[in-house]
């Protein structure tokens, strides 16, 4: 696992208490996303859906995401402008804090992603970089509590990040 942090920018607030998690691999290669939804589940995240990543800098200011790769490969930018890009294949999953930014540059062999959100966060909100961020976004991403359970192997969120 890669623990990845990006400052504070002008347009992408980013988490000054949690890192992104990369784990390159951890679902071996392509996979099902009825198989990934299901392992969601098990382990207390849902609000699934399965797509790509919008091709513009965003974030969730109330809510952790996890992005696992069912299919193809892309490279995405994480953290705004201000983080770096990262090449992503089927197997990865990411796991986002409020606040982080993303977004995806290019994708290739049908990219496609599963997502999903810890309990009680499934309602989430997508502010684009152009929406900026202001205090009261600050203090909306420090109210957030962390996911009981990683999305992956289900150990307590506190180990993993």
């Amino acid at each position: 696992m890669r623990r990845l942090s990006a400052p504070r920018g002008d347009a992408i607030p980013n988490n000054d208490r949690y890192p992104a998690l990369v784990y390159p691999g951890v679902l071996g290669g392509a996979n099902a996303p009825a198989d990934i939804h299901a392992l969601y589940a098990r382990n207390g995240w849902g609000g699934g859906w399965t797509w790509e990543v919008f091709p513009f800098h965003h974030f969730h200011p109330d809510a952790f995401e996890a992005l696992a790769v069912a299919s193809g490969s892309a490279r995405l930018m994480l953290g705004g402008p201000q983080g770096e890009e990262i090449d992503v294949q089927a197997g990865d999953v990411i796991v986002l804090p409020p606040g982080y930014g993303h977004r995806l540059i290019e994708k290739r062999d049908g990219f496609a992603v599963c997502g999903a959100y810890p309990a009680g966060q499934e309602d989430y909100t997508t502010l684009r970089d152009s929406d900026g961020y202001d205090d009261d976004v600050l203090a909306e991403m420090r109210r957030v509590p962390p996911p009981e359970r990683d999305p992956i192997h289900g150990l307590p969120y506190a180990e993993t990040a």
